[in-house]
């Protein structure tokens, strides 16, 4: 039975009988958006303190059923009136970091600067991940599909999100680890611009590759969540431009996809045509042949980092990161040099790369694939895909392409397929530090195809037919 808590608990978080007790429907408090919630709760039109009550007893009912945490604590009084989770390879002053390992606890001093800009009374948890970043098992159900994987190391931030038990998630994405979670549980994942100061405390799967991430359960929530500034970038995602260049991938349009991902790109296209935005096909060329390479580099940079852990730590892990180890093991310093000598080379063109195809960003789906069916298909044992399969994009997603590039990304609900009982999200990545730009897309195409939003004891939406321009 999970704890139910009460207004009148001690300040060392131990509780006693319940007053309010969870009765399996979300409470109202926590199903609007957040800049509701914050407006309501400045008039007065929401009580803090029954609020946080109706908050933490919801979460823990949640957490029972989900298993998003590993550890979750109750709404702090006076508080700010939002929750925010942290991925449990990310240090907060406070809080046990364990990173998905059951024979490791750190007790960090100070929080990671990635996390510094937020109000320290609004982290409520720490979530879910698997064996520091690269393993496979995660425990979590998906709240809204549980019959779909929430896979990707930053599971417990989707989970957590998508369950109602925290507001918004902070993750770590370094090939896909936040969007592909987020686009299994029907909400939004927004991987932030590489910045390797992000990460100067807790575990960095790889300096290379790591960036944070924000999981929010719509694009709106996102929008209100970037204009706090707590990654300091306070402002308006809104563009005063009426219309949004779009690049198009033609790799992504000469491989495979699944009909289902096919049809909602296409829905996805025509919305933007008829809502007036400019599409145009691009390649990526270089970046698309690189791509496959950053699952190499995150496994080499992960075995390298684990040959200074106690062997009482390293002989612990699942058969799953045993594996993903070996394939960096595997990985020679000549081809580390050649894979790093390349994600740099990339990077530094890339500005002139969006100049030259004149575009804001570019469109392509989160995977070519729904998400995977726990009951139909079996996982690969390994994160990590043999060095002969890096160029299959089945086997390597479209993730990796802000990875390599080391851009921002964000991934969105487009449409719900009743046939697979799924939903299918697209995916945008950005110029470097155009995250505003990024939300604000997601935000419009939304509006353009009117959803889909997914919500914990609501019948799902039709399938989109056509698309609708917003007036």
């Amino acid at each position: 039975m999970a704890p139910v808590y009460r207004q009148d608990e001690d300040h060392a978080g131990v509780f006693r009988a319940a007053r309010y007790s969870p009765t399996g429907a979300v409470p109202e408090s926590l199903s609007g958006s957040l800049a509701q919630r914050a407006e309501d709760l400045r008039q007065g039109r929401i009580d803090h303190d029954r609020w946080r009550v109706e908050a933490s007893n919801w979460a823990a009912y949640a957490d029972s059923r989900y298993q998003a945490c590993v550890d979750l604590r109750p709404v702090q009084r006076g508080g700010p009136g939002f929750r925010v989770g942290v991925k449990d390879t990310l240090d907060v002053a406070g809080f046990a970091t364990r990173m998905g390992l059951r024979h490791y606890r750190h007790y960090p001093p100070r929080t990671a600067p990635v996390l510094s800009g937020l109000p320290v009374s609004s982290v409520v948890s720490k979530l879910v991940t698997t064996e520091i970043n690269i393993g496979r098992g995660h425990g979590c159900v998906n709240p809204y599909f549980p019959h779909l994987d929430p896979a990707g190391s930053s599971t417990g931030c989707a989970v957590a999100v998508a369950a109602g038990i925290t507001d918004v998630a902070i993750g770590t994405d370094s090939v896909g680890s936040v969007r592909l979670p987020a686009a299994a549980c029907g909400v939004v994942g927004l991987r932030l611009t590489h910045d390797p100061l992000h990460f100067a405390t807790g575990f960095r799967s790889s300096s290379l590759l790591d960036a944070p991430g924000i999981v929010a359960r719509t694009a709106e929530d996102l929008d209100w969540v970037w204009r706090q500034g707590w990654f300091g970038s306070a402002g308006p995602t809104s563009s005063a431009r009426s219309s949004i260049r779009v690049g198009v991938v033609a790799e992504v349009l000469e491989n495979w996809r699944s009909p289902e991902v096919v049809r909602a790109q296409d829905l996805v296209m025509r919305a933007l045509t008829a809502g007036g935005h400019q599409l145009r096909t691009v390649r990526l060329d270089e970046i698309w042949r690189w791509r496959g390479s950053v699952f190499q580099l995150c496994a080499r940079h992960a075995w390298d980092r684990c040959r200074t852990w106690p062997k009482r730590v390293t002989g612990s892990f699942g058969e799953p990161t045993r594996l993903a180890l070996e394939s960096g093991a595997a990985v020679t310093d000549e081809r580390l040099a050649e894979i790093e000598a390349a994600v740099r080379r990339t990077r530094a063109a890339v500005p002139a790369i969006f100049d030259d195809q004149d575009v804001d960003l570019w469109l392509l789906p989160a995977g070519p694939r729904p998400p995977r069916n726990i009951h139909t298909t079996s996982a690969p044992v390994s994160t990590i895909p043999d060095p002969d399969d890096l160029d299959d994009p089945r086997l390597t997603g479209y993730a990796s392409v802000a990875s390599l590039a080391g851009l921002p990304a964000i991934t969105f609900p487009v449409v719900y397929d009743e046939t697979l009982d799924a939903p299918i999200e697209m995916q945008a990545v950005g110029r470097p530090h155009s995250e505003p730009v990024l939300i604000d897309f997601a935000r419009r195409m939304f509006r353009l195809l009117e959803g889909p939003v997914f919500r914990l004891g609501a019948v799902p939406p039709a399938p989109v037919a056509d698309p609708r321009v917003a007036r």
